[in-house]
């Protein structure tokens, strides 16, 4: 791991990516309460954006008794033609919730956090394809400048409905972001092969897609590095991160035909967390997705798609179409174990 500056995130850096910020401005951590990241089943707070297509994965498993929706017709749907690391975790979180998302294509907002995490992606992709003496925290704010108006466009953006004030703390969730990267290596010092590299390969009989924040070379060596811009997430709720860095791996080996040798998740102002690329560790990868394949495949035939109702139904936009999520939130609101900052709550309340 390379060292590099502690990040330069008082006021007055925001005030020249956007001067209308209030002097004296304080800063505003990405995750504080009252957000609306679901927890962990630890109690914490994590956001963890997985990639510049919106979709955001949760460390949380939600458990409870199985329940089923078919298709209207009541016969089968058609398999999707691939299977990305968050379609895949989606789907082993709850299928029912994956069948309204990717089979019926209902509409998911992305929310707060996805969206802090896609700008910080965005700015960060522009910083490290510029040559290595361009990538500074000066160069970092003008490129954070030029992408805001496209941020401040966009429709995801306008349905957060933020004031003033909630929009400074939108920004400063994205700078400190942004300027963490400096908290874990000096860019300036990377090998950059690729930024935002789209992966397609058929990892065993999965047709995997994905997209690779940055590829870079060490020490002659080729690494993946995935950005999160959320909390580092307890020991045992690191797999589904660890696993997606590890297929990452597996697609760049087959479609470079070289075998990275590590690959890393880059916590954003916090920690890298750095795991060597092996043989038996892309096995258990690719034996989970393959296993994950196998059960979509088999929903998708029966039209047939479980819910597993647990504390993640009341972050579900779909709650409302499903009466194992709406008897769910029902139950916790009834026990009083229903946490308040739960958007769906709003549907038992």
């Amino acid at each position: 791991m390379r060292g590099g500056p502690e990040p330069d995130v008082e006021p007055d850096v925001l005030d020249e990516i956007d001067d209308t910020l209030l002097p004296g401005y304080e800063p505003i951590e990405v995750g504080v309460p009252g957000d609306v990241t679901p927890p962990d089943q630890d109690g914490s707070m994590t956001l963890s954006v997985v990639s510049p297509d919106l979709e955001v994965e949760t460390e949380l498993v939600a458990a409870g008794a199985p329940g089923e929706v078919t298709s209207e017709d009541g016969e089968g749907v058609e398999l999707p033609p691939h299977l990305s690391p968050s379609s895949a975790s989606a789907f082993d979180h709850c299928p029912r919730r994956w069948k309204f998302k990717y089979v019926d294509r209902l509409k998911e907002p992305s929310g707060q956090p996805a969206l802090v995490g896609t700008f910080a992606h965005r700015v960060l992709e522009l910083l490290c394809e510029l040559p290595p003496g361009g990538r500074t925290q000066e160069t970092a704010k003008a490129l954070a400048r030029q992408c805001w108006p496209e941020m401040a466009d966009d429709p995801e953006f306008a349905a957060l409905e933020l004031d003033d004030e909630g929009e400074r703390a939108f920004r400063w969730q994205s700078w400190l972001a942004i300027a963490g990267l400096w908290a874990l290596e000096d860019p300036a010092d990377v090998d950059v092969v690729g930024t935002e590299r789209k992966v397609s390969a058929q990892l065993g009989d999965v047709p995997f897609l994905g997209i690779v924040d940055r590829l870079d070379r060490r020490e002659g060596q080729l690494v993946v590095s995935d950005y999160k811009s959320g909390t580092v997430p307890r020991l045992r709720f690191r797999g589904d991160k660890i696993q997606q860095v590890l297929l990452y791996a597996a697609a760049i080996a087959e479609t470079e035909g070289e075998l990275p040798d590590r690959a890393r998740l880059l916590y954003l102002g916090q920690r890298i967390i750095d795991i060597p690329v092996t043989p038996r560790r892309l096995e258990e990868a690719t034996g989970a997705l393959g296993t994950t394949w196998d059960e979509v495949g088999t929903a998708c035939s029966a039209g047939a798609f479980e819910a597993k109702p647990g504390v993640l139904c009341g972050w579900c936009p779909f709650a409302e179409q499903c009466p194992e999520g709406l008897g769910e939130l029902r139950k916790r609101q009834a026990n009083g174990n229903l946490p308040a900052h739960a958007p769906a709550k709003a549907l038992v309340a």
